[in-house]
């Protein structure tokens, strides 16, 4: 079973539509003692950092011990984000999973970043199979992921700067695009990361 969690924020039956597309047995958990069973962890996510991390702290031991375990973990848009130790957005710490900031789109673009763009493939990843350089997914956001291990960069997108698009490290998976909005490149992505959850 994927777990996708429901903290108030995210585009909760888009990705679980997109998911039981591809074949996943999905649940929206809104506890956290509902993670217990869980096979693999999404959390989608539409809003503020600040606001979000408020909402998701009741989840955090549970979210960081299940990643330590070696629980398959997607996070999307806003769900990146919190996989880092801090943003620009505002004062509340991240997670802090992956080290690194969180910073604002420069000046010289339209923020938010609202349509699709291109991916610009840094190295071949499970998560990214079947997906080719240049392939277009749906972006929405205000804010980007700094890491400070460029190791973890799985692919970037350029909009004014060189965003970070993919990140990948170990069992954690994560995206600044919305692959339940991507057509059927989004779903790709969706089954690769279904394909590493042991149900």
């Amino acid at each position: 079973m994927i777990a996708i969690i429901d903290y108030g924020m995210g585009n909760i039956f888009s990705i679980r539509n997109a998911l039981e597309k591809v074949g996943a047995e999905v649940k929206i958990i809104a506890q956290p003692k509902e993670l217990n069973n869980a096979d693999g962890i999404v959390i989608p996510g539409v809003g503020s950092f600040g606001e979000g991390m408020k909402q998701l702290l009741p989840f955090e031991e549970k979210i960081t011990s299940a990643i330590k375990d070696g629980i398959p973990f997607l996070g999307i848009c806003l769900g990146i984000q919190i996989l880092f130790e801090r943003s620009q957005e505002s004062p509340e710490s991240g997670f802090g999973i992956i080290k690194g900031e969180v910073i604002r789109l420069p000046d010289n673009v339209l923020v938010p970043q609202m349509g699709w763009n291109e991916l610009n493939i840094k190295r071949d990843t499970d998560i990214l199979e079947g997906i080719e350089d240049g392939d277009f997914f749906y972006f929405v956001h205000s804010y980007h992921c700094v890491p400070k291990d460029k190791k973890r960069v799985t692919a970037t997108t350029e909009y004014g700067t060189e965003v970070v698009s993919v990140i990948e490290k170990d069992n954690i998976y994560a995206v600044q695009f919305h692959p339940e909005k991507s057509g059927e490149k989004g779903l790709l992505i969706l089954k690769n990361f279904l394909r590493d959850v042991k149900c």
